[in-house]
């Protein structure tokens, strides 16, 4: 809602620059068409780029608060792995028999359904 709000002020701020840049005899683009393309440029922004963006952050998010003991996962370096222990910020993963690493949490890049690890 205040980044719409935002979007709306600063359209607003626009008009009268846009009308003042306007020649009596020159020929080109309205100001209405050059608001009407203005925002449809934001418009492609938006659902291009900030919105998928976004959904991935919180997508992230919420498999980095839902670590559990146990849980298999891979790192965005590519080393798979069970959750042996979580806190706060870093996790220990158990890579092999008794080799162990601590690693932090944003480096999760995905949770393993149970038992991929043993058809590794």
């Amino acid at each position: 809602m205040k980044s719409v709000k935002l979007l709306i002020a600063g359209l607003l701020s626009l008009m009268p620059a846009l009308a003042s840049a306007q020649e009596a005899g020159a020929q080109g683009m309205s100001v209405m068409g050059q608001i009407i393309f203005f925002a449809g440029f934001i418009l492609i922004f938006y659902f291009l780029i900030w919105r998928p963006q976004s959904k991935r952050a919180k997508e992230h998010k919420a498999l980095m608060s839902g670590l559990n003991k146990g849980d298999e996962v891979v790192t965005s370096g590519g080393v798979a792995g069970r959750i042996t222990k979580v806190t706060d910020d870093f996790i220990v993963l158990e890579v092999s028999d008794n080799v162990e690493i601590r690693i932090q949490k944003v480096a999760v890049a995905a949770a393993l359904p149970k038992g991929t690890l043993k058809d590794i």
